[in-house]
């Protein structure tokens, strides 16, 4: 078997039978092409079924000179997620990964935002340009419903329910949830809908998608990232901030504010409660005043 033919196939069951994403599968595939290159430079011939487990473990040596250890991790991680393809399609009988371990890492809390400071990024944003609503509209969505900037890229004119005040995510692996959005949202995505959207020379197979560039097109995801920088940059803010930080902030304040753990999971879409629960680490002060508060031996 060559490689390119075990990465197609590979792919074709990350896509059909585990639904990951597009982005999923490209950073999967990425960790396979990575070692593919490691084999051509030291001249290996080797096959995905005859590779050995030595030949890996210097691949791994090698690598981690050039990486830190999460993303060793993740590229450990998703090499023995390729073998145990392989083995679980009866291409090889054992995973070459198997007895390799990941370095230990520990939990990355996430950066957060607080309320004033996200108001203050909220107050850069020049509303005299048409992009200006948009942007606004754009930050109050991350923020307000938690979304991850695929998610919200994708959003649609026909996933509001504004009348019942929910609105209709497609997440991770293409599964579907309903996060409420409050009025604030709304009343800011109505803004950019009914006064700037509907000005714009929509292109064909984008009229149903609501943010859209000044081309009539679906926004991309690095097109998010751009805006936020500038916007952080403007603030004088002194953190990492991406759109994903705006989805951290949704989660911490939603916790500290006492809702919860299992709705903030069922709103972010996470798969698993331990995912979440990494928000219980992000404010020990709000733990502590729960205790203070409500234990029965304060």
């Amino acid at each position: 078997m060559k490689w390119s033919h075990a990465i197609k196939d590979y792919e074709h069951y990350l896509r059909i039978e585990r639904g990951l994403s597009e982005n999923s599968i490209i950073n999967y595939s990425f960790d396979i092409h990575r070692l593919l290159k490691f084999l051509e430079e030291n001249e290996i011939q080797t096959s995905p079924l005859s590779i050995e487990k030595e030949t890996l473990q210097k691949f791994v040596y090698e690598t981690a000179k050039l990486v830190n250890a999460r993303s060793q991790s993740r590229i450990i991680s998703g090499l023995k997620s390729f073998f145990n393809y392989l083995v679980f399609e009866d291409y090889r009988e054992t995973n070459p990964m198997e007895l390799i371990e990941a370095p230990k890492i520990g939990r990355k809390l996430p950066d957060t935002l607080s309320v004033e400071e996200i108001d203050i990024i909220i107050a850069q944003i020049d509303l005299s340009k048409p992009e200006g609503e948009r942007n606004r509209a754009i930050i109050e969505t991350l923020y307000g419903c938690g979304l991850r900037v695929s998610e919200l890229i994708e959003l649609k004119l026909s996933n509001l329910f504004f009348d019942e005040g929910y609105i209709s995510v497609t997440g991770k692996g293409n599964k579907q949830r309903f996060v409420p959005i409050g009025e604030t949202t709304q009343k800011y995505i109505n803004i950019y809908t009914e006064e700037i959207r509907n000005h714009i020379n929509i292109q064909k197979g984008h009229e149903d998608t609501l943010f859209l560039n000044r081309r009539g097109k679906q926004l991309t995801r690095a097109m998010i990232f751009t805006i936020i920088k500038r916007l952080v940059e403007k603030s004088k803010i002194k953190k990492n901030v991406s759109p994903h930080t705006f989805r951290h902030s949704f989660a911490t304040h939603l916790l500290e504010n006492g809702a919860d753990l299992r709705a903030i999971q069922m709103m972010l879409g996470h798969e698993s409660i331990t995912t979440t629960e990494i928000y219980m680490h992000v404010d020990k002060k709000h733990l502590s005043e729960v205790i203070h508060n409500f234990h029965p031996r304060r």
